[in-house]
Formats: C-alpha cells, sequence, structure tokens
C-alpha cells in the first residue's frame, strides 16, 4: 500500500481489518479440512487431534459439552493411537460440528463480503474478493 501512495492511517487500518477476518476463515477451514477433508483432495494427513492442537473444531466442542463429554475428550485428545483419534472425530460427528462449521463459513464470509464493500476503499474490492475465494 505504501508502494502504490496509500499512507493513511484508516486505510491501512481497514485494510487490516479486512485481512485479519480473511485470516481467520482460513485457519477455521483449514482446521475443519485438517479433520474432515480428503488427503487426495487437501495434500495432507490430518494431525490436529493427536498434535493436541487448539483447533476450531475443539473450541467449539468444548463450548457445548457436559462434564462427562469433556472427560472422554480429554482421554483421546493429543494420543496418537488411531481408535483415539477415530473417537474424538466421533464426538465431534455427534455435536454435528460439519453442519455448525458449514453455517460459521457461511456466516463468516458473508461478513466479510460487507466488510470488503465497507473499507476496502481506496483499493479495489477485487484484491481482497481474491483473496477470499
Amino acid at each position: 500500500m505504501y508502494l502504490a501512495g496509500i499512507e493513511g492511517e484508516k486505510e491501512h487500518t481497514n485494510a487490516k481489518k479486512i485481512l485479519l477476518e480473511i485470516g481467520e476463515l482460513f485457519q477455521t477451514q483449514d482446521d475443519y479440512l485438517d479433520l474432515f477433508g480428503d488427503p487426495s483432495v487437501t495434500g495432507k494427513i490430518g494431525t490436529d487431534i493427536h498434535d493436541s492442537k487448539c483447533s476450531w473444531l475443539v473450541i467449539q466442542y468444548l463450548q457445548r459439552t457436559s462434564p462427562e463429554q469433556r472427560h472422554i475428550l480429554q482421554e483421546n485428545y493429543g494420543q496418537k493411537e488411531a481408535e483415539k483419534v477415530a473417537r474424538v472425530k466421533t464426538l465431534y460427528e455427534e455435536l454435528n460440528l460439519q453442519a455448525m462449521f458449514t453455517q460459521y463459513e457461511e456466516d463468516c464470509y458473508s461478513h466479510l463480503l460487507s466488510l470488503i464493500e465497507q473499507c476496502s476503499s481506496p483499493l479495489p474490492p477485487a484484491i481482497f474478493l481474491r483473496l477470499a475465494r
């Protein structure tokens, strides 16, 4: 932006606001695909569960479950055994986190489009729209 002669603090703040939203959406999608994505399509084998990462999925699960369900998660999360990873995936599926993710993604993308429309000027909105897509 500085190279293009855009030096105003407001413009930089707005661009940062948009780009942080894009980054959050990307990270949430990455967390979801780590578990539910097809490795032949994504090119990666998910390891967030056995690496005990604080992903969007585990946060959503913890916000919506009972102490007993949390205990089951604690027994299995961060474990490398395939059956323990599969147990966590089953817990997520029982809570229907796939549908929650789909709704979150749609809401986040709509909010992002609105934010781009409101805040992108004087930069062309297409710059941000390409990144968002």
